[in-house]
């Protein structure tokens, strides 16, 4: 069980690195005004979501598994299980939300500011605090 949690922890802290930075050039590409920056930063964004939808498969798989094999039996009936379960949703959302932002930048179609994207970029900062904090802590 040990080895499924600590692949699990492993390939959550690399699908974390990429959702902390590819948001990171979505500012800067807003910000950008040269066609040659605009296309340099469509092919890192495209390369980085590529590069972490392995890790978030993985993160996925050796949740689900650690979840059957011990999780839910221990603690189906508590609260802080539940809610994890609920962030790390939002979570794969917001993952398939940034392949969106992707193909619009890739596309010339994303409007939004650079101030948009700094808010949007805090968002995995949140999840992956209270994820830890419901994990470790437990508290209802």
């Amino acid at each position: 069980m040990l080895w499924i949690k600590a692949f699990h922890v492993i390939f959550m802290v690399a699908w974390f690195a990429g959702l902390f930075y590819l948001p990171r050039l979505f500012v800067n590409h807003a910000m950008a005004e040269e066609p040659a920056v605009r296309d340099r930063l469509a092919i890192m964004e495209a390369k980085l979501y590529r590069f972490i939808t392995p890790w978030m498969l993985l993160t996925l798989g050796f949740g689900f598994w650690l979840l059957y094999e011990y999780a839910w039996a221990a603690y189906r009936h508590m609260g802080w299980l539940h809610l994890k379960l609920l962030l790390v949703a939002g979570l794969v959302v917001y993952h398939f939300y940034c392949g969106k932002i992707v193909r619009d930048f890739a596309a010339g179609r994303c409007q939004r500011s650079h101030v948009w994207f700094r808010w949007f970029n805090e968002l995995p900062v949140l999840v992956l605090f209270s994820a830890v904090i419901l994990a470790v802590v437990k508290p209802f």
